[in-house]
């Protein structure tokens, strides 16, 4: 089986795995929040976050805490499917636009943003620091585009019960620095620059 067929069927689980932690761990965000360890992580000056769509853990109680040390904050905007998001500064209150995949994301007009701190949403992880996303590429046509302006710390946010054994690797996958669930912080080390 070839590495897409197989992250295809591991989507369906998943997608399954992450409702009922959803439903389940109703806390679960905060307790995040409360457990990650900002002194384990290096220091950044923009924080990349997402609005949660469906069940995706919210990175909002994580946010509030990182935006407390100074970091500003940007948010993703899609143009179209096949590109790459493009992060915009924003703040409470800005105004948001659905964007191509109807995702809530700053006005145009809004400065563009080069994170150095990306919170990543996903559907599945191992401990190597593999993401399985929703299957588009998004993130990963993403974070390539922002490694070339320099360092960026990727930290995917998850339930624990969305980590498996293995994540099927191709090419173009981008590698997470960490995953943050509700009960760990898990650091993957150099080999996921």
């Amino acid at each position: 089986m070839t590495a897409p067929s197989q992250k295809a069927s591991l989507r369906g689980r998943l997608r399954a795995a992450r409702r009922a932690a959803a439903k389940a761990r109703p806390a679960a965000a905060e307790a995040a929040a409360r457990i990650c360890p900002l002194e384990r992580m290096p220091a950044f000056a923009c924080i990349g976050t997402y609005h949660p769509m469906g069940t995706e853990m919210d990175p909002g109680p994580l946010v509030r805490r990182l935006c407390a040390t100074g970091a500003l904050m940007a948010l993703p905007a899609a143009a179209s499917r096949q590109g790459p998001l493009q992060y915009r500064l924003w703040s409470p209150g800005d105004a948001l636009l659905p964007d191509a995949f109807g995702a809530m994301a700053p006005v145009p007009s809004a400065p563009e943003a080069h994170p150095d701190l990306v919170i990543a949403p996903l559907l599945g992880f191992d401990r190597s620091g593999r993401r399985l996303g929703q299957g588009g590429g998004t993130y990963d046509r993403t974070l390539t585009n922002l490694r070339a302006f320099g360092r960026v710390f990727v930290l995917g946010l998850a339930y624990s019960g969305q980590e498996v054994d293995e994540v099927p690797a191709e090419p173009h996958d981008q590698r997470l620095d960490a995953v943050l669930t509700e009960t760990a912080y898990l650091e993957f080390g150099d080999e996921t620059a």
